[in-house]
């Protein structure tokens, strides 16, 4: 079951295309027990978990409405065919083998093997911190991202604007929304916070909150550009930004790697955390008679993070970002904790016909993840961006080899709340309203977030 300790997890047979034994790597490092760390607010963490997931679980907010969203057209990269091969020629940042088709992993002494019901066409499982790379399976193929794309949004956009700041929203900041695109409910004529547009971003992935912050960013077609300066920064090579808010357009593409590296970027400030860990708040609304908003509760469609029916709250998990659209398919994006371990997991178009699979085989993948740290051999790695390798003057030589490496293969340029409190002191303290936290993001919202070890 999702949610389960790592112990009660079975691991079953599977036959990747690079498993790699440690008796065949005399290189390989010696397995050796990790002492489980734990920052100051954890343990209250654990204690508020007790109340906060329970009640999440038990009220998975069946109205909420899927992300989905219609291709606009058909777009390059889309699922097609179930039986289609990855394409030749993918990038190798991060490593070579992170350019190879199919899965990749190196198994220890002792290392679980992956599990066998990981349908995804792509992904991949890596440490937050470090950005070793524990498995992967075609990590660069370049495929629609959905509204996990969100996440370079807010990783562009976020620091741009105070969270207090109040916008009346105008007819034109509305313009261009996509046919049924997800609507956390922005309305014309009314003022909102920062905050509130945030808020309809994370948990409702709402595309009117994201072209309203892109009106005040000076609009949709220069936050596209800003957005690809940013993914260029991150070294995020196969991506393409067509539309800030994710929704199918013809040539935007990115890949399980590049999203990675997003949510890890976005994992550096805390207002991204905050937000992306965030279960329920409170929304305005209309204003009633006496000049009065109203408000009116939003969940986090992250089913790992509120459950969902069949579904339970993953241990440990603090956030990030889930999509759904007719080119992307299914895609999500997740980190999670436990006893100081913090792993990023990302799962692209599962194939798999059971119900919310993306959430299953991502928790699958964590599960793995946690069991297996310290007894395989990464594959390769979460580059830094070029901005910060820049500033200390230093680079490894895989990562800026690769790196380079992969420059060839992009694609062309970009075109023109009151909940119950579960952040030990950090929801409660947020001024404009309460929100609900799952109690395993306590530990990552306060705690420092390295982009490499050094």
């Amino acid at each position: 079951m999702i949610g389960s300790p790592v112990a009660a997890c079975t691991f079953s047979n599977v036959s990747p295309v690079n498993v790699i034994k440690s008796a065949e790597h005399p290189l390989l490092p010696a397995s050796r027990p990790r002492a489980p760390k734990r920052a100051a607010g954890l343990a209250l963490s654990v204690a508020v978990a007790a109340a906060v997931l329970p009640a999440l679980a038990a009220a998975p907010a069946a109205a909420a409405p899927r992300d989905d969203k219609p291709a606009a057209s058909p777009t390059p990269g889309a699922p097609g065919q179930r039986n289609d091969a990855p394409p030749t020629g993918m990038s190798k940042v991060g490593g070579d083998l992170l350019g190879e088709a199919g899965t990749q992993v190196r198994l220890g002494a002792g290392a679980p093997v992956l599990p066998k019901d990981v349908t995804g066409r792509s992904w991949i499982v890596a440490d937050a911190e470090s950005g070793k790379v524990l498995a992967s399976h075609n990590p660069h193929w370049r495929l629609p991202p959905a509204s996990t794309l969100k996440m370079l949004f807010a990783d562009t956009v976020l620091p741009k604007f105070p969270r207090d700041e109040q916008h009346l929203v105008v007819a034109k900041d509305l313009a261009g929304l996509g046919a049924g695109s997800s609507l956390v409910g922005v309305k014309e004529n009314l003022s909102y916070s920062v905050h509130d547009l945030w808020l309809g971003v994370f948990l409702r992935s709402g595309n009117d909150a994201v072209h309203v912050l892109s009106s005040m960013n000076g609009g949709v077609a220069k936050t596209v550009q800003d957005m690809q300066t940013q993914a260029d920064d991150l070294q995020a090579l196969d991506t393409r930004v067509v539309s800030p808010d994710g929704y199918d357009m013809p040539g935007q593409v990115s890949s399980a790697y590049d999203l990675t590296l997003f949510a890890r970027s976005g994992l550096q400030n805390k207002d991204f955390r905050e937000y992306c860990a965030t279960a329920t708040a409170k929304f305005p609304g209309a204003e009633n008679k006496d000049k009065k908003r109203e408000t009116f509760e939003i969940q986090n469609t992250n089913r790992l993070l509120t459950g969902d029916f069949g579904l339970n709250p993953y241990k440990g998990i603090a956030g990030v970002k889930n999509g759904n659209t007719t080119n992307a398919g299914a895609t999500f994006t997740g980190v999670a904790e436990r006893n100081g371990k913090v792993l990023l997991v990302t799962v692209m178009n599962p194939e798999a016909r059971e119900s919310q699979a993306v959430y299953k085989e991502a928790a699958r993948l964590l599960d793995w993840g946690f069991a297996a740290s310290g007894k395989v051999t990464p594959v390769g790695d979460l580059v830094p961006p070029k901005s910060a390798t820049a500033k200390t003057g230093t680079s490894t030589g895989a990562s800026a080899g690769s790196a380079q490496a992969g420059a060839k293969n992009r694609p062309g340029q970009a075109s023109a709340a009151k909940g119950e409190s579960g952040g030990a002191g950090t929801a409660l303290g947020i001024a404009g309203g309460a929100l609900a936290l799952v109690a395993g993001a306590v530990f990552l919202i306060n705690r420092r977030w390295p982009l490499r070890r050094r």
